[in-house]
């Protein structure tokens, strides 16, 4: 009994080591491993980082992160989207981050933070149409809106994302919130008869990069691998005419899990990461992601116009009316 207690009070000093961090990311291991790497030497900090899997996207650490919450594991969430962190935010399972000293996050506009500081964007990704270029050989011809997808002359020969997982859900409870439901169901019914639906957004730029659809609607970091391998396609930013809504930028997010174990520490490297030097490195690198921060000189890989149109979003107020647009989505994509 005694050789019992005091193993397990060594395993409990273990597990709540002092310098020891707890980072759940949704951001994929290659784009986010190497940079935790260099904040553990930077800040003497040992990370120690559990990664999402592309087969359950976010909602496999936001599932964990919800049934630890009598006892959480995590000190932070990174994730590569907003509305789970949203929902989170919404159980009361965040804890507001107020910097001890002035930092970059500052700078990042306010759409991009939560209301209450409990979470704060950076790095986005823009939702993009992905066009073949073999296909559709001249720039005039190209689709140049999100709602191109219901075109009847563009019948079969385009592709979406099931919207009911990662940034597709996003991008769906932000239409939903400003279409309305009726407008916004409409929308995707006639999107479920007109385009080819695929399970997620690296589907539907593959089949766009192999001539298998001739536009798709995807994320740039997608659509910047079918670039990267020589394939014939081109990124346009959607609906960015005077009448017109803009492009969707959704943030990567970072936040701190209340009663995480170590949240002093946690504190230091959400400050670090919210550096505008780590924004520089994703946009530059491999994801190309979009920096948030205006002091951020590096632009995006993917190259934006210098005038992109950002499709202003209320983060918050369309997850807040995610469930009924997710019981309307999954009657509709659900459907044979």
């Amino acid at each position: 009994m005694l050789l019992s207690a005091s193993t397990l009070a060594i395993l409990g000093c273990i597990g709540s080591a002092d310098n020891e961090v707890v980072i759940y990311s949704a951001l994929d291991k290659e784009f986010s491993q190497p940079i935790l790497q260099e904040i553990e030497q930077e800040l003497d900090v040992t990370i120690l980082p559990k990664f999402d899997v592309e087969s359950n996207k976010t909602v496999g650490l936001v599932t964990e992160l919800i049934q630890q919450r009598k006892r959480p594991r995590a000190d932070i969430f990174w994730n590569n989207e907003v509305l789970h962190t949203i929902r989170l935010q919404q159980l009361g399972l965040l804890e507001p981050w107020i910097p001890d000293a002035p930092s970059a996050a500052a700078a990042i506009p306010a759409t991009f933070k939560a209301t209450d500081g409990s979470w704060t964007g950076f790095a986005a990704r823009a939702r993009v149409l992905i066009v073949n270029t073999t296909l559709i050989p001249k720039a005039d011809d190209y689709p140049d809106s999100i709602f191109d997808l219901a075109d009847p002359r563009w019948s079969n020969q385009c592709g979406m994302a099931r919207p009911l997982f990662g940034t597709s859900a996003t991008h769906a409870a932000v239409l939903f919130d400003r279409l309305g439901v009726k407008a916004a169901t409409r929308w995707y019914q006639q999107i479920k008869s007109n385009a080819v639906i695929e399970g997620g957004n690296r589907q539907v730029a593959i089949k766009v990069g192999r001539g298998e659809l001739a536009f798709g609607l995807t994320d740039t970091d997608d659509a910047m691998l079918e670039i990267d391998k020589g394939n014939p396609v081109a990124i346009v930013y959607p609906d960015q005419a005077e009448s017109q809504s803009g492009t969707l930028l959704i943030p990567n997010t970072i936040c701190l899990i209340a009663g995480g174990p170590n949240s002093e520490r946690a504190r230091a490297v959400v400050a670090r990461l919210l550096e505008a030097d780590i924004e520089s490195r994703l946009a530059s690198g491999a994801s190309a992601q979009f920096p948030l921060n205006p002091q951020v000189a590096v632009t995006s890989r993917a190259n934006p116009p210098a005038s992109l149109k950002v499709m202003d979003a209320d983060f918050e107020s369309a997850a807040s009316e995610w469930d009924a647009a997710a019981g309307k989505l999954t009657e509709i994509f659900s459907a044979k």
